[in-house]
């Protein structure tokens, strides 16, 4: 069904209708679910895919990017939050600003990188008229994480490494978990736990991503 952001009664029509095959599909976290409700995702896409803003499909956000599916992201948060709040929260691959909008709404800050300049402004752009106190964007090498703003309770990697990358390790928060999909043709979910020194690993699902890349455009 076409979504037209000039007629919000649609589109939160279909967010409800997207929150609900959410749960179809396993959802059970309610906090994450009514985060997804709040944002409209139709605002993050080009106009001429908003007919296609709530489908459960990845699409395209330019410079060789997508912004991912809605139920990999609900996924992704729900394994972070598992119960507890997430705190002072990275986020590498800032992408369009989607997801950094909905992490508002669950986490007490948001630091989101990008490395693609031109796709960081569209973040700012797209984030500018939700007016989010607790989002702070910055052009960076996400594989380095956010030394500066470290350590964080929570980080989410919205691209797939090889490996995980020691930086983000590095800047966890003990008690902190991190979620991240790691592998090249065939890419699984990894959530990483640390209390302390010790860090509990998970594999979770087979997920696609883009590859996690160094250095910035």
């Amino acid at each position: 069904m076409s979504v037209r952001a000039s007629d919000p009664g649609q589109a939160s029509r279909a967010r409800a209708r997207m929150v609900e095959r959410l749960r179809a599909q396993g959802i059970r976290d309610e906090r994450v679910l009514a985060a997804m409700q709040a944002v409209p995702r139709h605002a993050f896409v080009d106009e001429g895919l908003a007919f296609s803003a709530y489908d459960d499909t990845p699409l395209p956000i330019g410079f060789q990017q997508t912004i991912s599916q809605p139920f990999v992201v609900a996924r992704m948060l729900e394994l972070l939050r598992n119960g507890r709040e997430l705190g002072r929260t990275l986020e590498v691959g800032a992408g369009c600003g989607y997801q950094a909008a909905v992490l508002s709404l669950l986490a007490t800050e948001v630091y989101a990188v990008e490395r693609i300049r031109g796709l960081l402004d569209r973040a700012r752009a797209n984030l500018r008229p939700l007016r989010l106190p607790n989002v702070r964007l910055k052009l960076a090498d996400g594989s380095l994480g956010l030394p500066e703003a470290a350590p964080f309770d929570s980080i989410v990697v919205a691209a797939a490494a090889v490996g995980l990358p020691p930086a983000l390790k590095e800047q966890l928060a003990s008690g902190g978990r991190l979620i991240i999909p790691v592998g090249g043709a065939e890419q699984r979910l990894l959530l990483i736990e640390r209390q302390g020194n010790t860090f509990r690993e998970t594999w979770c699902e087979a997920v696609r991503f883009v590859p996690l890349i160094a250095g910035t455009d």
